[in-house]
């Protein structure tokens, strides 16, 4: 028994917020922000809007290409490190939202790693026969995070929402993967605020080590994706399309080339999207899957790396 990807969706909020609209609100500059990440632009959610709602949107849209009613869904992971709340998770309030009433929802967090880390964990309990059909979502509201005057860090980062829909198969969709932590680098990427007694103690913003993280990620990305092609028999040059996390081009150039791929070879959204977290891979995916480059038999690498540190990496057959 196996379990493979039958469709992606993802959803965007509306409000674009570009390179030249920071400019007026901190201390940074279009060339500053492009020459160093790529990003040029990402979205910002409406104050109205929750991470459960971007996850249903999406969610909805994957349902939709997937043509499966949502009865038919009875496993929901959300990768997120912007819950809606402490508790319930993020998933039990998208299955209430979706109008599901049956089958198991949690939460991953594993920061920009989730995505990954959730999607590992829903082709296990589909192999194993305990789910048939997961929805597994990737969703961030990182805007409420982040100190709009901390140049390092509100140029980067945007809100969005993805989501695949993983079924039983009699034919290998996952491949392999593999999960990694090194709780020892914790402090180069963390937000170190958290309640207690009705009080936020600490900053409850976003802080980074960005050279740190640069040089970590580099290595960790490519080291990962090589310990999953191995597993799974397979060299680099097999690898149709590498779906990175999406936190800065210049990681995701410098991964495709440690893997001996052409850098066409990697999907690339963060100059539209910013990184959007656990939602980067999937938002990318749907990107790819939809304009026609992902096609059935293509095999796609997904390979993430977050805070935590957390990194890993899965090879899916399309």
């Amino acid at each position: 028994m196996y379990a493979r990807i039958i469709a992606t969706g993802s959803y965007l909020p509306a409000r674009i917020l570009t390179n030249r609209d920071l400019e007026a609100m901190v201390e940074t500059s279009d060339e500053w922000i492009v020459t160093r990440s790529g990003i040029r632009e990402r979205h910002i959610a409406d104050a109205s809007e929750e991470t459960s709602d971007l996850a249903v949107h999406a969610a909805e849209r994957a349902l939709a290409a997937a043509e499966l009613g949502k009865s038919d869904v009875d496993l929901i992971i959300v990768a997120t490190t912007t819950p809606d709340m402490i508790f319930p998770s993020t998933a039990c309030i998208v299955q209430d939202k979706l109008g599901i009433r049956q089958g198991a929802a949690f939460d991953v967090q594993a920061v920009c790693s989730g995505f990954v880390y959730a999607l590992s964990l829903a082709d296990r309990l589909i192999s194993s026969g305990a789910h048939r059909t997961a929805l597994v979502i990737g969703a961030e509201i990182y805007s409420r995070i982040l100190n709009w005057q901390d140049r390092a860090t509100c140029v980067l980062f945007g809100d969005g929402a993805g989501a695949v829909i993983l079924t039983r198969s009699d034919t290998p969709g996952i491949l392999a993967s593999k999960l990694c932590a090194d709780g020892s680098k914790r402090g180069i990427l963390k937000v170190p605020g958290h309640v207690r007694n009705n009080s936020i103690y600490g900053d409850p913003t976003v802080h980074m080590d960005g050279q740190a993280v640069f040089k970590f990620a580099v290595g960790a990305m490519a080291e990962v994706c090589e310990a999953t092609l191995a597993e799974a028999g397979l060299p680099a040059s097999a690898i149709d399309w590498l779906v990175p996390h999406q936190a800065n081009v210049r990681i995701i150039d410098a991964t495709a080339r440690r893997l001996g791929l052409p850098t066409e070879r990697a999907i690339v959204t963060v100059d539209r999207h910013g990184n959007t977290s656990a939602a980067s891979i999937p938002l990318a995916l749907d990107v790819a899957v939809r304009d026609g480059r992902i096609r059935p038999g293509h095999l796609v690498q997904m390979v993430g790396v977050g805070g935590g540190f957390t990194w890993g990496s899965v090879l899916a057959r399309w």
